[in-house]
Parts: structure tokens; sequence; C-alpha cells
């Protein structure tokens, strides 16, 4: 954990949560694994909050953006993720840009081709990849928390399955053979680089 403040976080107490994002998939996988433990979850685009531009360098700075400008919106503890996919053979890319690989409309079709295509001009045999996430809690009275989680895998060439989103279907975590675009949703949030953070925030901040 992170923590950017003089004090400890407080508890995160059961209740209206708000998920700093736009993206449908994402508060689709945080309301599975927080609603379960007494949140509700509402997110960005039901309360129709702009989306700030991402300019940190890392995934904590660019999570912690967003959740900062979230409670300031709303005055309600929210809950912001950034995260991405991360090959070895690219030097770590597309990371942090991983949505930005997929253009606008976002294509994820595409981001998942560039990246073949990136590999392949790379001629390098090492497919190995891992997705990132850090989880980032604002309160209203500026105390803040970060925790970060990894799932390490390999990348498949062509996709493989319609779960999840992203780069879920060319990613395979390992010691499985299924393709988090094939997996079962529970099985995948259960061992997500997702599920990793917010395993890290339940043990620091629940009761």
């Amino acid at each position: 954990m992170e923590a950017r403040s003089a004090e400890s976080p407080p508890r995160l107490a059961p209740g209206p949560l708000l998920a700093a994002t736009h993206n449908k998939g994402k508060v689709a996988e945080l309301k599975a694994l927080f609603e379960p433990h007494g949140f509700r979850v509402v997110s960005a685009i039901d309360l129709a909050l702009d989306e700030p531009d991402e300019t940190e360098t890392t995934f904590a700075g660019n999570a912690l953006l967003k959740a900062r400008a979230a409670t300031k919106a709303s005055g309600l503890p929210a809950l912001s993720d950034d995260s991405g996919l991360a090959v070895m053979a690219l030097g770590g890319e597309p990371g942090i840009y991983s949505a930005r690989w997929a253009g606008e409309p976002r294509d994820f079709y595409l981001a998942m081709q560039r990246v073949e295509e990136a590999l392949q001009a790379s001629g390098s045999s090492d497919r190995s990849a891992k997705f990132v996430c850090a989880l980032a809690v604002a309160w209203p009275d500026g105390r803040e928390a970060v925790f970060e989680g990894e799932v390490h895998g390999h990348l498949v060439w062509p996709p493989r399955g319609t779960q999840g989103f992203g780069y879920d279907p060319v990613f395979v975590a390992t010691g499985e053979t299924l393709t988090f675009g094939e997996m079962d949703p529970d099985r995948k949030h259960a061992m997500s680089h997702r599920a990793e953070a917010v395993k890290k925030l339940r043990a620091a901040l629940l009761p």
C-alpha cells in the first residue's frame, strides 16, 4: 500500500462507493468485488462526471488523479482503478497507455492486433506479460491510499473468448490454459490483478 497523507487512511465503511471510471467493464468487475461486502457501487457514468486527463506516468499516479477528481466532484469516497497490460518483450508497453492503443472509439481488437504486430516486429520469442492494477481510494477530507496487484502470464494469438474486456482474449495466466476471455467471470475475478489489489485494500481498509 502507498498512503499519500500524514494520517493513516480511515476504514472504508459499507455504503455508497463511487467507482471513478467510465469503463463499463471495470464498473461491472468492481461491483462484483465490492457489493457482496455491503457496498453500493455507483459509477462516474451514473453521476455524469467528467473524465479527467490521465497525465501521470504510473498506474498509481493516474489512479490517484482520477480518485481525487471524483471525490471532489461528488463528495463521496471514490475508488479509481488504473490498469493495463505490460509485455516484457516490448519493454513493458503498452503499460499505462493500454487503453490508448485501442484508439477512439475504443477498439480492443485493434489494440490486441497492435501488440501482436509489435511482438512479431521485435523478433523476440518471449511472449510473457502481466496485467497490472492500481486501486486508489480518496476521501473528501483529503486522505488517500493506493493498492497494487499483478497477475503474470503469456500472450496467445489469435484472440480467444468473448468474456471479460480489453486484452482478456489474448492473456493466459500462469498455470492456466484458458484466456481471461474464455474464463468464467467468477474464476477470473478470483485470480485477476484487480482481485489482488482489492484483496490488499480489504485487508487494510475494511472493518
